[in-house]
């Protein structure tokens, strides 16, 4: 594992999750402006990049020690399946509820951004 692997994932994922956090906003916007189909176009470009999310990390897991590499590699896809599921259902609800836990209040984090924080804390130590 080379000495960036680990903080050159948490980088590509922070501007994943900062994808992701305008997309939410630029939906809000749209829906506060009654527009139901510009949100929902929102929603499936949420859902999208985040059912791209393990292929397109695939390269920088890869750096990771093999043990790590494993375990970031599942959360990752488990991101990506459940986007995926959202998109071949084509559900509006399941696409605003994704990266949300049922129990989410505002001002916490999502579930990518805490997956984040639990790596920037291995990267610490």
């Amino acid at each position: 594992m080379s000495d960036t692997a680990l903080p050159g994932l948490i980088t590509f994922l922070e501007h994943i999750s900062a994808d992701v956090k305008r997309i939410e906003a630029d939906g809000e916007d749209a829906l506060a402006q009654g527009g139901q189909t510009a949100f929902q176009a929102c929603l499936e470009k949420k859902a999208k990049l985040l059912a791209g999310l393990a292929e397109n990390s695939w390269v920088l897991v890869e750096r990771l020690s093999k043990n790590e590499a494993d375990g970031v590699a599942r959360r990752l896809e488990q991101f990506s399946m459940s986007a995926s599921t959202a998109l071949r259902l084509g559900s509006v609800f399941f696409m605003t509820a994704l990266l949300y836990p049922e129990d989410h209040k505002p001002g916490e984090p999502n579930d990518l951004d805490a997956f984040i924080g639990e790596l920037r804390e291995r990267a610490k130590g």
